[in-house]
């Protein structure tokens, strides 16, 4: 039997035994196997570095060339002398004098709307009879006649759609 002075030893060649059936149990990766797991790799990247060219890249060089090749095109309309709404019974009556030309993505649009323009220049004539002086104040209140135009348009050539109504002349007597 082992006396207190083996204990240790014997501990220690316990943890020997089992070290050296545990080493046999852990296995190496084969080499094959890493280099097909390293090609892999690589192929992914590869193929999501052409996925990323191909939906993201290639479509802002497109996107580019497409946008340089189209110069807008515009069509100026009728001038339109409307009196604008009064707030007193005292106040002298004003009147707002509007050049509008509209912004146009292309030619083909031109087209459209010529057939339709009595309709444009009446959603013209009663929106702006209904504006006040005080409407037209300021750059603010232009952007905002701008902006309402420019819905009114669409509205009227719906599907079709204009880039923006631009102000040539705007006098307010």
């Amino acid at each position: 039997m082992a006396t207190t002075k083996d204990k240790p030893e014997a501990d220690k060649a316990e943890a020997e035994g089992e070290e050296g059936k545990a080493a046999p149990a852990k296995r190496k990766l084969p080499l094959k196997l890493i280099l097909m797991a390293a090609g892999g790799l690589v192929a992914l990247s590869a193929i999501g570095g052409g996925a990323y060219f191909f939906f993201f890249a290639g479509k802002s060089q497109a996107a580019v060339a497409a946008n340089q090749v189209k110069p807008p095109v515009f069509l100026d309309l009728p001038d339109v002398l409307v009196n604008l709404s009064s707030t007193g019974a005292n106040d002298r009556t004003q009147y707002l004098k509007v050049k509008v030309v509209l912004e146009l993505p292309d030619q083909q649009l031109s087209e459209q709307i010529q057939p339709v323009m009595p309709r444009i220049m009446d959603t013209f004539q009663t929106y702006l009879r209904e504006l006040r002086p005080t409407d037209l104040d300021g750059s603010a209140g232009l952007y905002r006649l701008k902006e309402e135009l420019t819905r009114r348009v669409n509205a009227a050539i719906a599907p079709a759609q204009i880039n923006a109504v631009l102000f040539k002349e705007i006098v307010v007597q």
